[in-house]
């Protein structure tokens, strides 16, 4: 089995991504083709034509609506936001999956009392907010079809975000522990995280070096690095 994961690129968090993608190789018992969305990249396809939207707070924002048609609207593929590390194996992810569901996500009922995030975007309060930051996708799914190229550069981010393309029934629910909102999880939930999910802030911003599981983070970022550079001195 190889599963397909899109990780969001922003790159203004560069560091974040490759740590994310670090992480999740790492824990995986499985193979694992790791995409990221790069807007230049889908711009050039012209998969992507959205105008700029200012209350975007990332370069993935609407992109990653975009994953079922990168998959050719087959099989199963996972997206995350580029701010998480994974401290588990996602092939757990796959043990009861229900193709009857067009997505699976983590349902938050979240409201954030932070008023803006870690590079100063403003934060935004709107139903299920965080839902599309780990989203497991059925690509075939007949709703999930319904997410052309069209529609994911056209539709408001509210229809997308809140899964207005396919209907409640068709949500699965995934273990809290998928998506594990930092500074907000930890208040109701005593168990291990499974991925960590940056939201507020994460360690990559010096003003955010204090948030829960930095320690973890950090710890990954440097493994991450050390094997980066262990390659450079051997191809040198």
């Amino acid at each position: 089995m190889k599963l397909h994961f899109f990780i969001g690129y922003d790159s203004k968090e560069d560091i974040a991504y490759r740590v994310c993608k670090h992480s999740l190789l790492k824990h995986s018992s499985i193979d694992i083709n790791i995409t990221s969305l790069k807007l230049d990249e889908l711009i050039a396809k012209n998969l992507y034509t959205r105008d700029v939207d200012p209350l975007a707070s990332t370069q993935f924002t609407y992109s990653r609506f975009l994953v079922p048609r990168l998959m050719n609207f087959q099989g199963w593929a996972v997206f995350c936001d580029c701010d998480f590390i994974f401290l588990d194996d996602v092939s757990n992810l796959f043990n009861n999956l229900d193709e009857s569901k067009a997505v699976y996500c983590v349902q938050h009922d979240y409201t954030p009392k932070e008023r803006h995030k870690m590079d100063g975007q403003k934060q935004t309060i709107y139903p299920r907010k965080n839902w599309s930051s780990f989203i497991v996708f059925n690509c075939a799914h007949p709703s999930t079809k319904s997410l052309t190229v069209e529609k994911v550069n056209n539709e408001t981010g509210a229809y997308l975000h809140q899964f207005k393309w396919c209907q409640d029934d068709e949500i699965g629910s995934l273990d809290e522990r998928w998506n594990w909102l930092e500074g907000w999880t930890s208040g109701h939930n005593n168990q291990k995280p499974f991925a960590v999910h940056y939201t507020r802030g994460g360690p990559w911003f010096s003003e955010w070096q204090d948030v829960e599981y930095a320690k973890e983070w950090l710890e990954e970022r440097d493994e991450y690095l050390s094997k980066k550079f262990n390659k450079e001195i051997k191809k040198n």
